[in-house]
């Protein structure tokens, strides 16, 4: 058994982190922290997580009780894990950050999409970016991962075997993509101002568009939603055809990227949210409209697995040199 940490297991993506790590044959949680609730037990904030932590409760973050483990996944709110990470890479042999302090590459970036510098731009060039997908043979001998985004992990797995075969513009491309509230964190959103409403936020400066722009190796102009769901993201995304490209081909060029793929299902029908709910599972399809000249290309995840915890802890596995599949779901929860 591999022992690890949780820093930041009192938010939303820390509790899914706790669930699946409950059910994982090879990794053993010895430490959770969550600063906000120190002192509580994790059944009294998530009483679903009763059964797998009697007893447990938050902690402070003391670095001190990490040393010497295995790994530790990082869940907290942008900002805080550079100021952690210099310090924790000595007491500790892997770092997850589930954050966006270490995925984009050019640090210049982060005072235009986060409104700082980056405290620590040496250590952006050792951090491999965590999407499976893209860059699993260098996961395998990582010991600093920077987890992906939901919404770059959506608009990437729909896209970028389009781009890699040539078949779409590598500018122009419009990314539309919903999300259920999960995505903002425990206490941001109540329910009524959630229900009932479907509202498009962060127009033109989201803070996910220069992650799908790196991982594009493309122009995107990028429009987030929030949809009255609790998990998911559905992304529709558009480009401009090269010459020549059908839907036949578009097709092909995803089954070519993803058939081998654990937790990617290429579908003729139309993904939904509801049938990734749970799982760590990516539904892509497209389409080439002849008329317009346009391809359209969608990915349904759920936010909270595939789009957070879930790859982290699929990242985790490939570093561990464990099975990729260990403790993930490969079937969502219905109805």
């Amino acid at each position: 058994m591999a022992s690890i940490g949780v820093v930041g297991g009192s938010g939303f993506l820390g509790a899914e982190l706790l669930r699946l790590c409950s059910v994982h044959p090879a990794l053993d949680v010895e430490v959770v922290t969550g600063d906000t609730q120190a002192g509580t037990t994790i059944a009294e904030l998530y009483p679903s997580l009763a059964g797998a932590y009697p007893g447990v409760r938050f902690t402070p973050y003391d670095p001190a009780a990490l040393d010497g483990l295995e790994l530790v996944f990082l869940a907290l709110p942008h900002g805080r894990s550079q100021e952690l990470v210099p310090d924790l890479r000595n007491r500790v042999k892997r770092v997850v950050d589930l954050a966006a302090d270490f995925r984009l590459r050019d640090a210049a970036l982060y005072p235009t999409w986060y409104g700082e510098a980056h405290q620590h731009p040496e250590l952006l060039s050792e951090a491999v970016y965590g999407l499976p997908e893209l860059s699993r043979d260098a996961l395998g001998s990582s010991t600093l991962v920077a987890a992906a985004g939901c919404y770059p992990t959506a608009a990437t797995l729909a896209l970028r075997p389009l781009i890699d075969a040539g078949l779409i513009e590598a500018s122009g491309i419009v990314v539309d993509a919903a999300s259920g509230v999960s995505g903002a964190g425990r206490d941001k959103f109540p329910f009524c101002g959630t229900d009932e409403n479907f509202a498009a936020y962060g127009l033109l400066d989201h803070r996910h568009t220069p992650e799908i722009e790196q991982c594009l190796g493309a122009q995107v102009i990028f429009t987030p939603h929030l949809a009255p769901m609790n998990r998911g993201i559905l992304a529709t995304c558009y480009a401009r055809l090269t010459d020549g490209a059908t839907s036949g081909t578009v097709m092909d060029a995803l089954h070519a990227a993803y058939d081998r793929e654990p937790f990617v299902i290429v579908t003729d029908a139309p993904p939904s949210t509801k049938a990734t709910s749970g799982s760590n599972i990516a539904q892509v399809t497209a389409r080439v409209d002849a008329r317009t000249g346009w391809v359209l290309a969608l990915c349904a995840i759920d936010n909270l697995v595939k789009g957070g915890s879930g790859q982290a802890v699929q990242c985790a596995n490939l570093s561990l040199g464990l099975d990729e599949t260990a403790g993930l779901s490969l079937v969502g929860l219905y109805p």
